[in-house]
């Protein structure tokens, strides 16, 4: 008998210290205490596979899937300028037949905010790569 109490009062004081912690914000708030600060984590870096066409075909070509690569943007009214540093090479797809100076395709893994900077610069230069 004495052990069925035993164990029942070491059950109820378990029991009681979980709701402590548990309910200890609680409590804290209803006697007026301000809640301690909850800090949002921060944002994930999202990965995406940005297809890219870069000015001169010949230099798609010496790339393979796992490169990497720099991507310059040439504008004609201003210096060149680094649109994606460090960018990882996914794929190399095939050339497309009947394109004369179009340039060719890579598809590069860079960061979601890369992508759109690599879109907007595609837009308005030409685009050129470096290997790293």
């Amino acid at each position: 008998m004495r052990r069925r109490r035993r164990a029942a009062s070491a059950g109820l004081a378990v029991l009681a210290a979980a709701l402590a912690v548990v309910g200890g914000t609680e409590a804290q708030a209803s006697r007026g205490a301000a809640p301690p600060e909850v800090k949002p984590a921060p944002a994930a870096v999202r990965w995406v596979s940005a297809p890219v066409r870069i000015a001169d075909a010949a230099t798609v070509r010496l790339l393979r899937s796992g490169d990497r690569v720099d991507v310059v943007a040439a504008e004609r009214a201003g210096p060149p300028r680094v649109v994606a540093a460090g960018a990882r090479v996914v794929e190399v797809p095939d050339p497309e037949k009947g394109v004369g100076d179009g340039g060719a395709l890579v598809v590069l893994s860079v960061p979601r905010d890369t992508a759109r900077a690599l879109v907007g610069a595609g837009a308005v230069a030409r685009l050129a790569v470096t290997l790293c």
